[in-house]
């Protein structure tokens, strides 16, 4: 042996830790004399480290200690410069490169870990125990455990480290990537060398990602190298905290690798001398090492990367989800219905939904504020200088300025600048490019394939610049800002977050909201011209699943508002700032929205809350007109407007709520058919926009006979209806004029800021007080010079179905009697109030098998509709007539037999002194002057009365004693007494 290692024995140069592994061959050939010789399957080969000149042996060494002998001799091996390509592992044997067979793959001179069903060898993880205080606190279940695909960080309070050591031949890297979705933990990274230095070339602390995964790269030097992953809880919700996710680690400096590594299951490699193994394509999977995918059964699916296919589910609701088509030339929309792709479901499995029929048609949703609609159908911006609430453009007017940014609320099609997509905890690619999906009236999230994949709303602007009347103002701190209107519904722990930043992958979270939340607003001020992106996603459940369980839950946004925007549109024009158009005619105000100026001052005074400004008179403060009751102004105090539900408060002191929605739709009703002198029909029309905020439907009336098509909309107007063909039209609208294009209030009163409604026009006996809607027209006339006026009275009558009943007047078949104040009853279940509890009462049934129903019915008569439903039947257990008379009967036969046996007692009783009584009275015969002692009670002298006792009480059972009764008495009438002689017989006496 000595022989053997002389050439490695006579290196002077041999780096010392050469000879501890020399030394421990030595001795193993030493006492391995008497051991089999070592076949190729007993050991592998390694090599020595290297030396200062850069040589190294190859030696070879058994796979388990003293199991045989005659190992081959050490040879000169590779210099330690040498290393192998990716897709080649060193034979050692051969000392050569050599390709890796298909089905496995290798990093050349790196090793990877992405397989993590088990932990891999030299990993190791622990959790650190801690005294918090006075208490102390067990971590050795706090490790990192592996989950597949991925490992996973513990999720309580303790600290948990997953380390590695691995020693490099030559500098090299470490890349892995990780999800760090929850700041509830700290997470960090870092090396530590031979000399147990961390490294500094990044900082340790790694960053939050909150919807993908993301990759972290170090430089890693020569010699040995530990990696740690520390993970650390600090005041945690159980119910909230998400673990950190680890995946594909990848380390490279290790010079060569002894072996290929097999592709894990879902994946493959068709080639030798692969790097990488490729995913199996949707519908396929593959087994550990293959070379190909086989693709599933018909009745089965799989996943991109999938070790296995599955069995198909039937379809569900939440399989498929609805869009809207883009306008046509005759502004109509089709509402489609698609399957979530990929399509995994089945339609022909039991229980399976059908997708819904496409190609219901609908109308179209107006233009975006700030567009306009080409006679293509479709939306384009007004030029700059323009503005528009979605239907045309016009020009700002001189002294005004445009207010330019986006405003999104109808939602026929994507905006350009946004986009929608899918990230997924699972898989690095998303297989679905369906997140969120137009709705008309919002955007929303459609079902999810997965409950953990993260749904992204993307909106991207290109800057901002503050309008000319702000950009001198140095206290001015707001450059933009974002305001959403949003809605979330879910039935476990799902979150909606809101990002902002430079890009969709550089995003912070600025806000999140858990759980449901209802229809609310949120603003967000922007102050860098960095900030250019926003996010919203959206995640069903957090922890890593595949199980589809909340598809149902969903987050839609109704509106997106953002100002300032470089290149945005107008929905608008405001005044500009005082003085900026010196020495030209201007009508600029500079105060802002609520305030009015004090003349000749230019001071600007806020009006009193919920009134709005007069647009056609701002200075002074009888510009401030106070909104009447039941409304309120809108943002721009410049209307007062009723959300349609209004609170009554009774002389009972009882409040009756009122829900008018159901009737703010546009709404027209007719007069009875008048005739002119030559006998054409006509009717007058009016068209009625009841109530509703911002950006409801106006109530609109038109002249379509003259070239001049004059419109006019608002609130309530009237126009003159003719059936007849007149330039191919069926009917011709002519005449049109508004009688109410401002509410000025609602209220239960006959009359309200000098406007009548009288009661004697529409006369009734209901106790229901009627809900009198006021509007008032600005358009005077020589007849009219305070305007005209309308009055709308809502009466509830639950009977009237389908369409609802609007009458005019008996006296005034027009509407009115004198042209200037105009009369309207509307009759409609929905004008009565909310129905509440007391509107029902329960009525409760027989007891019949022990089971009692209570039934809740509505109070006739019924002068309610909607609100609260009746309550579900309900059953309940109780004690039927027949129970208690089967118990009134037990409980008197058992008290009927202690009644016998109280009476067979005392008579029994009344027998023994009856007995006695006798005894005396015959000792009283025989010694007629001889009276017994007084303590005696008939006892004769000589006479023991426990022997008596003896003789009449003899133990006997129930049954027996009343036979004894019965034996009592002789045949001859008399009673029979038992006497105890002197020798124990019994006589009778009688």
């Amino acid at each position: 042996m000595y022989y053997l290692l002389r050439p490695l024995l006579g290196l002077t140069h041999v780096r010392c830790v050469v000879y501890p592994l020399l030394a421990i061959l030595l001795a193993f050939q030493i006492e391995s004399k008497d051991l089999p010789m070592c076949k190729e399957s007993d050991y592998h080969y390694e090599y020595t480290e290297c030396d200062v000149l850069g040589s190294r042996w190859r030696v070879g060494v058994p796979n388990k200690p003293n199991t045989c002998t005659n190992l081959p001799d050490p040879v000169k091996g590779t210099q330690c410069t040498f290393s192998c390509n990716t897709g080649e592992f060193l034979d050692m044997k051969t000392q050569e490169c050599q390709k890796c067979a298909a089905g496995t793959y290798s990093l050349g001179t790196g090793v990877a870990f992405d397989e993590w069903d088990s932990m891999p060898p030299g990993f190791v993880t622990h959790g650190i125990n801690m005294d918090a205080g006075d208490a102390y606190m067990n971590c050795s279940n706090s490790t990192w455990t592996p989950k597949g695909d991925f490992i996973a960080s513990n999720t309580d309070e303790c600290t948990s480290t997953l380390s590695y050591a691995i020693s490099l031949k030559k500098p090299g890297s470490v890349t892995f990537q990780y999800l760090y979705p929850d700041n509830s933990i700290f997470f960090e990274f870092y090396v530590q060398n031979d000399q147990c230095q961390s490294s500094v070339e990044q900082s340790r602390w790694m960053k939050t990602t909150e919807n993908d995964w993301d990759s972290h790269y170090v430089q890693l030097s020569r010699g040995n190298n530990v990696l740690y992953w520390r993970t650390t809880g600090f005041s945690l919700n159980a119910n909230s905290v998400k673990p950190i996710l680890l995946r594909n680690i990848a380390i490279s400096g290790v010079a060569y690798t002894s072996e290929c590594f097999p592709c894990k299951a879902g994946t493959y490699s068709t080639e030798p001398g692969g790097s990488r193994c490729a995913p199996c394509p949707a519908n396929s999977y593959s087994r550990k090492g293959a070379t190909a995918c086989q693709e599933c059964e018909k009745e089965k699916y799989a996943g991109i990367g999938s070790g296995e296919c599955l069995t198909r589910p039937p379809c569900k609701e939440g399989d498929y989800f609805y869009t809207h088509t883009p306008c046509d030339s005759n502004r109509t929309t089709q509402l489609m219905y698609k399957w979530i792709e990929p399509k995994i479901c089945s339609e022909t499995a039991d229980g399976a939904v059908q997708l819904p029929a496409s190609g219901q048609m609908m109308t179209c949703p107006p233009c975006n504020p700030g567009f306009f609609m080409n006679n293509a159908s479709t939306c384009q911006p007004c030029p700059h200088g323009f503005y528009s609430n979605g239907s045309v453009c016009s020009e700002c007017s001189a002294g005004t300025e445009p207010v330019v940014g986006f405003e999104y609320k109808w939602w026929n099609r994507m905006p350009s600048n946004m986009k929608s997509s899918v990230y997924s905890n699972e898989y690095s690619d998303s297989e679905r490019t369906t997140a969120w999906e137009v709705a008309g009236e919002y955007v929303y999230t459609t079902p999810g394939d997965m409950d953990t994949g993260f749904m992204l709303l993307t909106l991207t602007v290109p800057g901002y610049r503050l309008p000319h009347t702000v950009t001198t103002d140095e206290m001015n701190t707001e450059l933009s800002k974002i305001t959403f209107v949003f809605e979330t519904k879910c039935t476990d722990n799902c979150v909606l977050y809101f990002m902002a930043g430079v890009s969709e992958r550089n995003n912070f979270v600025v806000e999140r909201w858990r759980g449901t939340n209802g229809k609310q607003s949120y603003s967000y001020i922007i102050k860098s011209n960095s900030t250019v992106s926003f996010s919203w996603g959206f995640q069903r459940t957090a922890g890593p699943t595949t199980e589809k369980l909340y598809s149902a839950d969903f987050a839609k946004i109704y509106v997106v508002r953002i100002t300032n925007v470089i290149g945005g549109v107008a929905s608008k024009c405001r005044h500009c700032a005082l003085g900026m158009l010196q020495g030209a005619e201007s009508t600029c105000v500079p105060c802002p929205a609520s305030h009015y100026m004090v003349e000749g001052s230019g001071v600007c005074k806020a009006c009193p809350a919920n009134s709005i400004i007069r647009a056609e008179h701002q200075v002074g403060p009888e510009a401030c007109v106070r909104c009447g009751p039941n409304t309120h102004s809108n943002k721009a105090h410049s209307a007062c407007l009723s959300d349609c539900r209004l609170a009554v408060k009774q002389r009972d002191g009882e409040t009756l709520h009122y829900d008018f929605s159901p009737l703010s739709n546009v709404t027209a009703a007719q007069s009875s058919p008048r005739f002119t002198t030559k006998g054409l029909k006509f009717f007058q029309q009016f068209s009625i926009g009841l109530c509703g905020e911002e950006g409801r439907a106006m109530a609109t009336c038109v002249d379509n006979i003259t070239e001049s098509r004059k419109e006019l909309s608002g609130y309530v107007c009237q126009s003159t209806i003719v059936p007849t063909d007149v330039r191919g039209q069926t009917v011709v609208s002519s005449q049109p004029f508004s009688i109410g294009d401002t509410l000025i209030g609602i209220t239960t009163k006959s009359t309200f800021d000098q406007i009548t409604s009288p009661e004697g026009n529409f006369p009734t006996d209901s106790t229901l007080p009627d809900v009198i809607f006021y509007y008032r027209g600005s358009e005077t006339t020589q007849a009219c010079k305070k305007g005209r006026s309308t009055t709308i009275r809502l009466r509830c009558n639950p009977s009237v179905r389908g369409n609802d009943l609007i009458s005019l007047p008996s006296k005034c078949p027009e509407g009115t009697c004198d042209g200037c104040s105009f009369h309207l009853l509307w009759l409609s279940r929905h004008a009565c109030p909310l129905c509440s509890e007391r509107h029902y009462k329960k009525i409760e049934s027989a007891c019949i098998q022990g089971i009692m129903r209570t039934t809740y019915v509505w109070q006739q008569p019924l002068h309610c509709f909607g609100g609260v439903t009746l309550p579900p039947q309900m059953v309940s257990a109780c004690v039927t007539l027949d129970f208690w008379l089967k118990f009134g009967v037990s409980i008197g036969s058992v008290a009927a037999l202690l009644l016998i046996s109280l009476s067979c007692y005392f008579w029994k009783k009344t027998r023994k002194l009856e007995y006695k009584y006798s005894k005396l009275m015959m000792t009283a015969g025989e010694k007629e002057c001889e009276l017994p002692a007084a303590d005696s009670c008939a006892i004769m002298e000589g006479e023991d009365a426990e022997e008596d006792e003896l003789i009449y009480l003899t133990k006997k059972s129930f049954f027996g004693k009343i036979k004894s009764f019965s034996r009592e008495r002789t045949s001859d009438g008399f009673d029979s007494v038992p006497l105890k002689s002197s020798a124990g017989l019994e006589m009778e006496m009688s």
